[in-house]
């Protein structure tokens, strides 16, 4: 369904019951809401997942860019609110897990348990995000779709997975230009390093072993400096979800229902907690 924030439109889907706990998906840079599929059936057991397609992606708005991270987080607000959706666990992917600090930072009470999944507080040097705003301006998305599934996914998977790579590759080329510039320009100038260590939420943060987009040191970055943040580190590369579907979707479960996913549930995820302190 569509519906209209300050004259925009959004695009958005609700899977679940109806008085079951509120799960707000968001989605990473140059995908749509479709990239949650593999996990819509065990996460709509026991909660009422929302997805909505980020702005620039999908069916949402397409406005000029630049975007901000603080644009990309009030939209994130704005459709909780025009859902009446006061407070709701988040997982977010990559841009997706960008959002998601900008609200634990600025909207906590809005936020119950977060996923920051294959993700980074700071994403230098400028120079390759402005690289991929110029390429995306020349050649169209047909530019950037290969070296971005050489990120997504390592070559034995897609080797052994081929229909997943060719859906993988027409949602990139139906991302729209402009959105995918104007988010580039959002991470180029995000820089939340500092501002998370203000962080009290309960906190997983999700690490793709064979990550080079948002690299391992990345997310351990973001654990070491959320207090008492929890990390699962699947053998996965960037978009984790579709290559460990299974793990992911029950470790996410298991964290957001309170527990953790430990060895009895057979998941390939490491998770430990870690404290500030411990940094």
């Amino acid at each position: 369904m569509r519906i209209m924030i300050e004259d925009e439109e959004f695009e958005v889907r609700i899977d679940g019951p109806d008085a079951a706990p509120a799960l707000l998906l968001s989605n990473s840079l140059s995908s749509d809401m479709s990239m949650w599929e593999d996990q819509i059936p065990l996460w709509s057991q026991h909660f009422r997942v929302i997805r909505y397609d980020q702005r620039g992606h999908g069916g949402s708005t397409v406005s000029p860019a630049p975007y901000s991270m603080e644009q990309l987080g009030r939209d994130a607000l704005s459709v909780l609110d025009a859902l009446g959706v006061q407070r709701a666990h988040f997982c977010g992917l990559s841009m997706g897990g960008m959002v998601g600090m900008w609200l634990l930072t600025h909207a906590p009470d809005r936020v119950d348990r977060a996923v920051l999944a294959n993700t980074a507080a700071y994403m230098g040097p400028a120079d390759l995000w402005n690289g991929r705003v110029a390429a995306a301006e020349a050649g169209g998305m047909e530019a950037l779709v290969d070296s971005t599934i050489a990120r997504w996914f390592p070559e034995a998977f897609r080797a052994a997975a081929p229909e997943t790579i060719e859906r993988m590759r027409a949602m990139i080329l139906r991302t729209p230009a402009v959105g995918y510039q104007g988010s580039c320009l959002a991470i180029r100038d995000m820089d939340q390093r500092e501002t998370i260590k203000g962080i009290r939420n309960p906190v997983l943060v999700i690490i793709g072993s064979k990550d080079p987009a948002t690299t391992p040191t990345d997310g351990e970055a973001i654990v070491a400096a959320i207090p008492g943040a929890q990390k699962c580190v699947l053998d996965a590369a960037h978009i984790s979800n579709i290559e460990q579907a299974t793990a992911f979707g029950a470790a996410v479960a298991a964290f957001l229902l309170g527990g953790e996913p430990g060895p009895g549930r057979r998941l390939r995820c490491a998770l430990s907690g870690h404290t500030h302190s411990a940094a």
